[in-house]
């Protein structure tokens, strides 16, 4: 499981840590970022001058306007018409961290964010784990459900969005902070990408009882009041399809789910049936159930 080792794992079954080492061991491993948030020059009595990059990084709410500069390894190269569509913006957690945000109003166009968002007729706003791309901080279980209540909160108080107009949408260990999110907060609806159970349960799939877990999904995905829908691929090879069908078997709120026959865990876009199921649960089931 990302990596881990013989004896690691021996020394998480035999000695075992606090819930929080877990997590660190079995989900945290930060790329390289490939992106960098840089602050747009802010207007002078000398002209235009920028501010001083440290003094805003410091900042709780990250004044001015900001920029999104990507590397030469950057999966996406945004043309200029797309990035004309996206802002970005720094906010900070309550544990101090820095969460990077991005805020795509969708146009057409080849992207990913924006090729999705255009198709389901949705904004899309999205935010980077601490440790991860231009947030700070290290990665852990305590920072995963910061970073989330900063990026809510920043989507809520800058954007003006009402809960009843957001969709709340992560894959894999995206989905722990999501659930805990929608645990609290109800919002139009929850979508749980190749959702794990708990950390525990991918690290030793065979054990039936756990003194001791990290990411309690399973804990907490009962007590969402808002409609979910549950993506999981059949053929898995990260997070078993065992755990996509446990959760929507705990869930009460869960509607119809997304089997896709064949898929794994980081493939499931490729499949025609992704993209439908996510427009009829957004333009068809959704607007049914609020009338």
């Amino acid at each position: 499981m990302n990596g881990l080792s013989l004896s690691e794992l021996c020394c998480l079954f035999c000695c075992p840590p606090c819930p929080g080492r877990i997590a660190a061991k079995l989900a945290f491993l930060p790329p390289e970022a490939t992106y960098s948030l840089v602050p747009e020059p802010e207007p002078g009595p000398g002209g235009a001058r920028a501010a001083p990059l440290g003094t805003l990084r410091a900042s709780s709410g990250a004044p001015g306007r900001w920029k999104l500069h990507l590397t030469e390894r950057a999966d996406f190269q945004y043309s200029q018409r797309e990035l004309d569509t996206i802002e970005v913006f720094p906010t900070k957690s309550a544990r101090g961290n820095r969460v990077s945000c991005m805020y795509v109003r969708c146009v057409p166009g080849a992207s990913f964010y924006i090729g999705l968002g255009s198709r389901l007729h949705c904004n899309i706003f999205s935010y980077d784990y601490s440790g991860y791309g231009a947030s700070s901080g290290r990665p852990s279980e305590r920072n995963l459900y910061a970073d989330i209540d900063a990026a809510w909160q920043a989507l809520r108080t800058r954007y003006g969005i009402s809960p009843d107009s957001i969709i709340l949408y992560r894959q894999s260990i995206g989905t722990v902070p999501t659930v805990d999110l929608a645990l609290r907060y109800e919002c139009a609806a929850v979508v749980l990408h190749s959702p794990l159970t708990s950390g525990m349960r991918v690290a030793f799939p065979d054990t039936k009882t756990y003194c001791f877990d990290a990411f309690p999904n399973i804990e907490k995905v009962s007590k969402i009041t808002s409609p979910v829908l549950i993506i999981h691929g059949t053929e898995d090879e990260v997070i078993d399809f065992s755990h996509g069908l446990a959760l929507y078997e705990r869930c009460p709120k869960a509607v119809e789910p997304l089997w896709v026959e064949g898929a794994g865990h980081n493939d499931i876009e490729l499949y025609s049936q992704y993209l439908e199921r996510l427009r009829r649960f957004i333009s068809q089931e959704l607007p049914s159930q609020r009338a």
